[in-house]
């Protein structure tokens, strides 16, 4: 497996992999959207290869924690072609993001993602520590509101509201 950023021309690849990831559901078009959001940018868009096949597509748009200077990002979504799944093609996907994220200066990742799953990775609930998302969640959902530190002094010396891209920040998406 390698994994590499993406280009213009690699958004086949990228919506073909959210497509089969998901079914062909709504992430296609919810991926396209961000791709090309400009609140989004930076972004960091990756895409896994098992035997040169397009296996995974994780993306991190730019986000930003109010009266705070921290940088932030935003992991959504992660997608795994289902043959892939379970072979550490997501577990990569994440570890990578995160390697390179933090080596631009991002500060703090946000996802709203799977409890049991994203904290492998070092996610932690973010209600807990004070970080409130873009709009109300159920509480029922509250645990997969999670953030990752990249800096180990920041958990808990900061905290606020999170404000998404264009294409995040709206109040559908958070009542799910």
């Amino acid at each position: 497996m390698y994994i590499r950023e993406t280009s213009d021309a690699d958004l086949n690849d990228i919506l073909r992999v959210e497509g089969a990831a998901f079914d062909g559901g709504d992430e296609v078009e919810f991926t396209r959207a961000l791709l090309v959001d400009p609140s989004a940018k930076p972004l960091l868009s990756l895409l896994a290869f098992v035997d040169d096949e397009p296996a995974g597509h994780i993306l991190f748009t730019a986000a930003h924690l109010l009266n705070s200077e921290v940088a932030v990002s935003f992991l959504a979504p992660l997608a795994v072609i289902p043959k892939f799944q379970r072979r550490g093609v997501g577990g990569s996907l994440i570890k990578d993001g995160l390697e390179r994220l933090s080596r631009s200066g991002v500060d703090l990742v946000f996802v709203v993602g799977h409890p049991r799953y994203y904290p492998r990775y070092g996610f932690t609930q973010a209600g807990k520590l004070g970080f409130e998302t873009p709009y109300p969640m159920s509480a029922e959902h509250a645990d997969a509101w999670m953030v990752h530190a990249l800096r180990q002094d920041l958990l808990g010396s900061v905290s606020g509201k999170v404000v998404c891209c264009d294409a995040l920040n709206k109040p559908e998406l958070w009542q799910q």
